[in-house]
């Protein structure tokens, strides 16, 4: 099994690199432009395993008990799906559910209020927070120093031995950006793949799909990485505005990022606040659940789509078919062998 998924994920990487061109991580021509460097020059494959090995590595938190994979796991689409809300340290509880790290190169803002504005800064705020890694980032320096394997990786990616924050969140970044996901059964019928085709309810699913949904989650990414708001009230355990809290705009109030909606069917619990279990609620809330008269709702979303039963199912058979399996299973990001 193994060696298939191997085997069919250096095929995949071959069909994309004959569209893409040579680089250190390879996409569908298609697809837009991204904002991260993916070039050969910007993700070498030492510095890749460097920023894989940091981040499988509990050493970074302060007690050594969690890593960035603790609520980012390959088969969940990276993201945490044991609780509405991360957990950090000492069982500490987040506000916000960790969202799925998924073709992160054609973002330009971080994290669901978009706190971040570069996929070199993404690092920090979970590496420092106290509800998460709550380290220092003079104290993760002094431990990977400490460690002559990491100073030896560094060596060979920096040209010498010294760890400063950048070359970590450089070398987080380098295996960040290369999580790329474009192979599920959708991208197949794309493409136009021998035997490949979408039944008569997946087909039925994508066309409600681009009747409601495709204005923010825009394909091919399934994400236009701007901030909405849809209509969901606001949580009184956690009394989050979203994007106003960067902005203190009152036109950001309730607006959060867009997610991706590739490997949906495995990236649960669902919204900023993990507040649903099932993607059968998600479309529900859409269809039925949208206020009225929401003043802070957005513009793109008109009230509720009033599915019937079976168009709702019709449209989660649809979003099923953006599971890709070869990245959920991918060794090449799975936890670095020693």
């Amino acid at each position: 099994m193994v060696i298939f998924v191997a085997v069919s994920a250096l095929l995949v990487a071959f069909r994309f690199s004959q569209v893409s061109g040579k680089g250190g991580a390879v996409y569908p021509k298609n697809w837009p432009k991204p904002v991260s460097d993916l070039s050969e020059k910007a993700i070498s494959e030492e510095g890749f395993e460097l920023g894989r090995t940091l981040f499988y590595d509990p050493n970074l938190s302060r007690d050594s008990t969690i890593s960035c994979a603790t609520c980012h796991l390959q088969y969940t689409g990276f993201a945490h799906v044991d609780h509405n809300v991360s957990h950090g340290i000492d069982g500490r509880k987040g506000t916000r559910n960790a969202p799925a790290l998924i073709n992160l190169a054609w973002k330009k803002l971080f994290h669901w209020d978009g706190g971040v504005n570069h996929i070199e800064a993404q690092g920090v705020n979970p590496l420092t927070h106290p509800a998460e890694m709550d380290n220092t980032l003079a104290e993760v320096i002094r431990r990977l120093m400490l460690n002559d394997n990491y100073r030896k990786q560094f060596n060979r990616v920096y040209g010498s031995d010294q760890i400063t924050t950048a070359r970590i969140m450089n070398a987080l970044s380098q295996f960040t950006r290369s999580l790329i996901s474009a192979n599920s059964k959708y991208d197949q019928v794309m493409r136009k793949e021998k035997g490949v085709s979408f039944t008569e309810q997946e087909q039925s699913g994508l066309q409600l799909f681009r009747q409601y949904c495709a204005a923010c989650h825009q394909e091919p990414l399934f994400t236009s990485n701007q901030f909405k708001s849809n209509g969901l009230p606001i949580n009184p355990q956690y009394n989050d505005l979203g994007r106003f809290a960067m902005t203190g705009q009152g036109k950001d109030s309730l607006q959060f990022m867009i997610p991706t909606l590739r490997n949906v069917e495995f990236t649960f619990p669902y919204m900023h606040d993990g507040r649903f279990r099932k993607l059968k609620d998600v479309i529900r809330h859409y269809s039925e659940n949208i206020p009225e008269n929401n003043s802070y709702l957005s513009k793109e979303i008109n009230g509720p789509m009033r599915l019937s039963d079976k168009q709702q199912k019709d449209l989660l058979a649809f979003l099923f078919t953006l599971t890709d399996k070869e990245f959920l299973y991918n060794p090449r990001f799975s936890f670095p062998k020693k």
